[in-house]
């Protein structure tokens, strides 16, 4: 994703320093839970495309390294087998409002009964974005698999038929998912469960101050991993303007771009409360499975706590905006 303008901001760390840091403490809470970290595992789709446990061996390795998971609606494991895999691991649901409002009920109800702990919708898919490698691919999951928390096979994403010439989620979500939705059904949600409701796909202050008339409990800052809408802006620079516009009212998470630990930092310091973290953690799956995924998070984890040190900050409390300057650099491209 890139912009046509001939300057491009980026974010510089400015450290503090003869701060003693001896001892730096990355624990906090997301929706009252305790992690070890701000680094949380996102909602990514179809997990048993990377390998054959999926979603199961990312539950595990979330719980072995003490933080928490959301899970994707469009899991290749259910709900249940999600939560078997790893009991008492942090584990959020992320959730499509399906035309289906029963269908939608249910997925709701059975992550009510299976532990979790808050509802993500996400709010920027009405329609997928064009995703040109999938056209060209006509993607389809492979036919040993399926979307595991649907019953039928259309709504699975396994019919036989097929999805005609067109990227086959594409056809997939104008068929199942519902283009209607507005605000007025984030208060039907907030009714129907108990569970924190958030909303994922946020990234103007003007959505996020109208999150808040409808009482949303969080806000996940996410441009969908840069695939729906070319030209929006990374979630880095979308956060801030967000994190003011709530003041202060609900915590407001990030994902998108996360790669080191000093993403993580800088995320922080513009106000968000944790981040989300989607493809290192595939890649990680595809080459060991649960192994891989643990070995992520605890490179992340070394990563955060040696930024924060450096930073001249004992604990994440003492992450502030000081820490951050923007500066233009003109591009020589």
């Amino acid at each position: 994703m890139s912009c046509d303008s001939a300057v491009s901001c980026r974010w510089c760390i400015y450290p503090r320093v003869l701060g003693d840091v001896s001892s730096v403490d990355m624990s906090t809470t997301v929706l009252g839970q305790r992690v070890s970290m701000p680094i949380c595992v996102a909602a990514t789709a179809m997990q048993r495309m990377a390998h054959p446990d999926g979603e199961t061996a990312t539950a595990r390795a979330c719980l072995s390294c003490d933080t928490g998971m959301m899970l994707s609606s469009w899991a290749t494991s259910t709900i249940e087998e999600a939560a078997e895999a790893a009991p008492g691991a942090v584990r959020w649901m992320q959730l499509y409002i399906y035309k289906d409002r029963a269908l939608t009920q249910s997925l709701v109800r059975r992550a009510e009964e299976a532990g979790y702990k808050g509802i993500f919708v996400t709010v920027d898919t009405p329609y997928l974005g064009r995703r040109r490698d999938d056209v060209r691919n006509r993607f389809k999951l492979p036919s040993h698999l399926r979307m595991a928390n649907f019953d039928t096979p259309d709504l699975a994403f396994s019919s036989k038929e097929g999805y005609g010439e067109d990227i086959g989620l594409a056809v997939y979500v104008t068929q199942a998912i519902d283009a209607t939705v507005k605000w007025d059904d984030i208060a039907w949600l907030k009714r129907m469960t108990s569970l924190p409701v958030l909303v994922k796909g946020v990234l103007t202050a003007e959505d996020a101050k109208e999150a808040l008339k409808y009482g949303v409990d969080g806000i996940l800052v996410s441009n969908h991993g840069a695939r729906q809408l070319d030209g929006v802006p990374a979630t880095i620079d979308a956060l801030p303007e967000v994190v003011e516009a709530v003041e202060g009212k609900v915590d407001v998470f990030m994902d998108g771009g996360v790669r080191k630990g000093t993403d993580v930092l800088k995320a922080l310091a513009l106000g968000a409360k944790a981040v989300f973290v989607g493809r290192p953690i595939l890649w990680a799956l595809a080459c060991e499975g649960d192994k891989g995924v643990s070995n992520v998070l605890q490179i992340l984890r070394e990563e955060l706590h040696l930024a924060l040190a450096l930073t001249g900050c004992r604990s994440l409390k003492e992450v502030n905006r000081s820490h951050l300057r923007r500066s233009e650099l003109i591009s020589r491209i």
